[in-house]
């Protein structure tokens, strides 16, 4: 039995995850929505599928999906996961999760109440090349590790109007690109004891640019920057007492890593995606959905807690205020 998809706003995000389908076995797109009946109209012709929906809550209510993929602005990804959780649906949530981590914490307990799994589309975290840096970390290849560095970075159009300027939808660096160093840093330290933040905020109350540090017991640390108006190369580098690790951009989704342990030459370790790299997330997903599993041990939802309230520490210490959206629908 293939586990069935449906798509909750079918945006730039959402056409590059569902043209990666074809390599997930066990998978099948039987449904999208939006609010627009024009625009799911035309992305179902587009992918073959096979029903349209011009609302969320219609999609939420269709018996014949059993997963959904909510790629809509972050605010509004509260309304929808709770929504189709307590209908029973499972979910994959774009990053980043929600804007605040009260509304991430909600949908959480919601996952937990209704026995449905959940997880936050970090596909960083599956990308061939990621697992591979995580099983060396853990067999000692640069033992102990010490520090974290990591920046991605990009321009983005100055306009006002651009929804990267509009808090009302989520946007700014932090939520758009900032999540990415930040879930990186958790992914290979875990949860800080502090964070310090530094940046800048557009007119429209977003922040444009930030670094961000993170302190660690025993005085490990990660160092991270986050831009929306400075292109940065996108690497990251983890450092222990026995080498490091580089990853060459965009570190967020790479084909390779560099192993440097002391004393010896560097090692160049290839490992390229499926497809655009979204398959290696839909895969877990689909496998969790089809065995009643409520996590991904990869990407379990208490990590996305962390990383929620290490940006809700941020955008305070920038004086950035995060509009979360509705409850309901």
């Amino acid at each position: 039995m293939s586990v069935r998809w449906g798509i909750v706003g079918p945006g730039r995000i959402a056409s590059k995850v569902v043209a990666d389908f074809p390599h997930v076995p066990g998978a099948e797109v039987v449904a999208v929505a939006s609010r627009s009946a024009e625009r799911a109209s035309a992305f179902a012709a587009g992918f073959g599928i096979g029903r349209v929906h011009d609302s969320y809550r219609a999609i939420v209510d269709d018996d014949g999906v059993d997963v959904l993929y909510i790629a809509t602005p972050h605010p509004q990804h509260r309304a929808v996961a709770l929504a189709a959780l307590r209908a029973g649906k499972a979910v994959l949530v774009e990053k980043a999760f929600t804007v605040t981590p009260a509304a991430t914490r909600e949908i959480v307990d919601a996952a937990a109440a209704a026995g449905v799994f959940a997880m936050e589309a970090m596909w960083t975290r599956f990308q061939p090349a990621i697992v591979r840096m995580r099983e060396l970390i853990a067999d000692g290849a640069i033992g102990e590790v010490q520090s974290v560095q990591a920046d991605l970075g990009a321009q983005h159009p100055t306009d006002p109007s651009d929804r990267f300027y509009d808090p009302a939808v989520g946007g700014g660096a932090l939520f758009d690109v900032g999540v990415y160093p930040i879930s990186f840093a958790q992914m290979v330290l875990g949860t800080p004891d502090a964070v310090a933040a530094h940046g800048a905020l557009a007119p429209s109350g977003v922040d444009v640019e930030e670094a961000v540090l993170l302190s660690y017991p025993g005085g490990r640390t990660a160092s991270l920057l986050a831009s929306l108006r400075c292109a940065t190369p996108g690497t990251a580098r983890v450092v222990g007492t026995g080498g490091w690790i580089d990853v060459p951009p965009r570190f967020h989704h790479p084909s390779s890593i560099v192993l440097c342990r002391n004393g010896a030459e560097p090692e160049r370790i290839d490992a390229p995606a499926a497809g655009a790299g979204y398959a290696h997330e839909l895969r877990e997903v689909t496998g969790c959905v089809a065995d009643g599993r409520l996590q991904s041990d990869v990407m379990p939802l208490a990590d996305t807690v962390v990383v929620q309230d290490v940006m809700d520490a941020v955008a305070r210490q920038l004086g950035m205020e995060p509009q979360e959206g509705p409850a309901e629908l």
